[in-house]
């Protein structure tokens, strides 16, 4: 698949640090313009739990440069994979959360959301970081799902 979806997009790292999460928020209006997309696909990206915004008090939703790589692939995935919300769903369950997070044996034997899901980790909500998903290690990673195998390959053991 090309990038020619965003083309000056910033390449993060695998999995950025919680410090950069902190970086400046852009509000979603402006993030749509930049992708030539409607906010309401935005929105609706959210709703089916690929997207996680940053929220205000007040509700207004925002995003971080960090966002950008995951927003093109969510494109990417929709235009030219021709990949569903259930489709792109199942391929992001396949993310292995466990080895990503660093979980235990023990931790991955009793976790539910490893065994058999069909959705991605944080659609859970309660999973490795309740109430804080966007900072997720696994919803960081997952602009790299596009190639998983090789994303899989490279996991520190």
């Amino acid at each position: 698949m090309s990038d020619s979806i965003v083309p000056n997009a910033p390449t993060p790292a695998a999995v950025p640090s919680h410090a950069n999460i902190a970086a400046k928020r852009i509000k979603i209006g402006e993030v749509a313009q930049y992708f030539g997309v409607s906010v309401d696909l935005l929105r609706l990206y959210e709703r089916e739990g690929l997207l996680i915004p940053l929220k205000s008090d007040k509700g207004t939703r925002y995003f971080t440069q960090l966002d950008y790589p995951w927003i093109a692939t969510v494109l990417r995935l929709v235009r030219e994979a021709r990949l569903n919300f259930a489709g792109i769903r199942h391929l992001l369950a396949l993310l292995p959360c466990w080895e990503i997070r660093g979980c235990t044996a023990d931790a991955k034997a009793g976790c539910a959301v490893s065994a058999g899901a069909t959705a991605p980790c944080w659609i859970h909500k309660n999973c490795c970081n309740p109430g804080d998903c966007y900072a997720c290690d696994v919803y960081r990673a997952a602009c790299q799902c596009e190639n998983l195998k090789a994303f899989v390959a490279h996991i520190p053991a």
